[in-house]
């Protein structure tokens, strides 16, 4: 006869089974839950979206305009799918631009209403570019209206291209102009003994001030304001041509506004009235029944007749082609500069050369466009991009850059050997310098009773966070970082026809708008990704071409996935589809882990522009 288990054999089995049982009971219900509700969105899926005449385009831009968007779960990003004014999502500037340029030639829409409230970001550069496309619109004869309770000041920027501006009745515009203040930390560092070592090269390089300095240097100062003063200029003039108002009716000075103000009988919609921001002063309703005037009413009779940004996009998108033909491939080079593979939304050294890569490798693309967003980031990986531009050259395929809000420092590093460089007027590019930091903790652990001491073979064998810095080694370094500014003012002095004393004079780590960029002959033209796409074909000598993106692609399973539960998310109740507690959790630390995360070159030297955040 066997032995009886042991008691507690007997009770753990029996806890395993009793809780394996839960667990599958709980996998089991989440299962056909999910199930269920695919099967009820692909039955429900056969409803087509109708388009009829004298509908209006409501261009929701939610969240953030990008020229690439970061990488998401697939499965999470089906999720957002599901989602409509979503702040903290991400627009594709391609994406808007397509929508306006069908909606432009289809008579079937005859206005595009702009719903802004959500607008977090974008930059001058992108919506000029949108403001570009609703100009066309208008041309042909259709109506741009803009409705909101109010607006920011970027916001207002794109309504300003509207025929009409609707504002409410209670609502304001806020408009402020540009400033730029900073923390600085030398104080708290000196208390917390501290000690932060910096190594740079450039008088305006201002990216290690904060950890140096407890105020902003002068040359700082004058930079930034001139910068601001560029950046400003573009913004009021254009504002003001669209209003048809002088530029300086837009920021106000405090005694300005104040009597304006009491003009208004404190009323800052009316206020906005009579400086001749808006148009017209409604309700939400009032604008309901304006806009059923103009389109009509949709089939419940409740709305006017319209289709959503996202509605619209799916109805027009382009046909798969699947036969290849010749083509201008795009790279677009979005983010910080970091070694290594990295997802979309940030520029990885290794898989950023993969993308221009696969461009020279495919017989199909005869030039590329590399679209650059960047302030910059590892040195490193800089030079091993632009290495993937000289052999892109090398092979004979055209490369031409275009610069989106920013393209400065590593990011103008990646851009300077391309055939043609193009810029938006308020591009921030230049920042042609570098530095070098690291802290040592040796007086914040001597001061807490925690020593450092041994033996090493060697001065670099002993380096530590833990040991004061070596007076020989940090020459050492700064000689380093002197050879690499020396490497990049070398470089732009070749690739740009320059000599190294011109090169030197408007370097030293200062950042400039594309218009001035311009005139000191860092970039050939004032463009965008169309034009920039026309110069790529005409280097390559191609009339007619398509464009071809090379960039991550899911795999065919994560599309089936992402589309299945695309599908049904919509069916799902709120609180499953939204995680309270990890959006505050990814809130909160996102910011800190991106600014660490920008520092990963592996021998500590940066091309970056901390200022380059307009």
């Amino acid at each position: 006869m066997a032995a009886k288990p042991p008691f507690l054999k007997r009770l753990f089995t029996w806890l395993w089974k009793a809780v394996n049982t839960i667990r599958l009971l709980i996998v089991n219900f989440i299962f056909f839950t999910l199930l269920a509700i695919i099967i009820v969105a692909i039955s429900a899926s056969g409803d087509d979206i109708v388009l009829e005449n004298q509908t209006a385009l409501v261009l929701d831009l939610s969240g953030h305009i990008v020229d690439q968007k970061r990488y998401v779960d697939p499965i999470e990003a089906a999720f957002m799918q599901g989602e409509s004014n979503n702040p903290d999502g991400e627009i594709l500037l391609a994406d808007i631009l397509y929508v306006i340029q069908n909606a432009t030639h289809d008579t079937r829409i005859n206005s595009i209403v702009l719903n802004l409230a959500n607008l977090r970001s974008a930059g001058i550069s992108k919506l000029s570019a949108i403001g570009d496309a609703l100009n066309a619109f208008k041309a042909e004869g259709k109506q741009v209206i803009a409705m909101e309770n109010g607006y920011s000041q970027e916001q207002y920027f794109l309504a300003s291209y509207a025929n009409t501006i609707f504002l409410n009745s209670k609502g304001m515009v806020s408009l402020e102009g540009l400033s730029r203040y900073r923390l600085f930390y030398k104080s708290a560092l000196e208390k917390l003994k501290i000690n932060t070592h910096v190594f740079r090269v450039g008088t305006f390089k201002s990216a290690v001030e904060p950890f140096i300095r407890d105020d902003m240097s002068e040359a700082d100062k004058v930079a930034s304001k001139e910068l601001l003063g560029d950046i400003w200029q573009s913004y009021s003039s254009i504002v003001a041509s669209n209003r048809n108002i002088k530029p300086e009716q837009l920021v106000l000075d405090t005694e300005q506004y104040l009597a304006e103000l009491d003009r208004a009988n404190g009323d800052s919609a009316i206020m906005a009235m009579n400086m001749n921001w808006v148009d017209e002063l409604v309700s939400a309703e009032q604008f309901r029944l304006a806009m059923i005037e103009q389109v009509g009413s949709n089939k419940d009779g409740k709305d006017f007749r319209q289709i959503s940004f996202q509605d619209y996009r799916s109805l027009t998108a382009p046909l798969p082609q699947f036969v290849e033909t010749e083509s201008v491939g795009i790279v677009v080079a979005k983010g910080n500069i970091l070694n290594g593979s990295q997802p979309a939304g940030q520029i990885g050294g290794e898989s950023t050369s993969e993308f221009l890569r696969k461009a020279r490798l495919n017989d199909k693309i005869k030039a590329v466009v590399l679209r650059v967003d960047s302030p910059g980031g590892s040195a490193f990986a800089s030079e091993q991009i632009r290495q993937e531009v000289l052999a892109l050259k090398a092979a004979g395929k055209p490369v031409v850059v275009s610069m989106g809000s920013l393209a400065a420092s590593g990011g103008y590093w990646i851009s300077a050997s391309a055939d043609y460089i193009y810029a938006t007027p308020t591009t921030l590019t230049g920042s042609i310098g570098i530095f070098g930091m690291f802290a040592t903790f040796e007086d914040a652990l001597a001061h807490l009773g925690v020593n450092s001491d041994g033996i090493a073979t060697s001065d670099w064998a002993g380096l530590s966070p833990a040991r004061s810095l070596n007076p020989q080694v940090k020459q050492v370094i700064q000689r380093h970082i002197e050879r690499g500014y020396h490497e990049f003012i070398s470089l732009v002095a070749t690739e740009r026809n320059m000599t190294l004393e011109q090169v030197d004079n408007i370097a030293q780590g200062r950042v400039w708008t594309g218009k001035r960029a311009l005139t000191l002959g860092l970039v050939d033209e004032l463009g965008d990704m169309e034009q920039a796409i026309a110069k790529a074909a005409e280097l390559a000598g191609m009339n007619t071409f398509d464009t071809k993106v090379i960039e991550q692609e899911l795999t065919p399973e994560q599309q089936f996935i992402q589309s299945l539960v695309g599908a049904s998310v919509e069916y799902m109740p709120t609180n499953v589809r939204n995680s309270s507690l990890l959006e505050n959790m990814l809130a909160q630390w996102s910011a800190v882990i991106e600014d660490f995360a920008k520092f990963d070159d592996p021998q500590g030297m940066y091309l970056y522009c901390e200022q380059c955040n307009y």
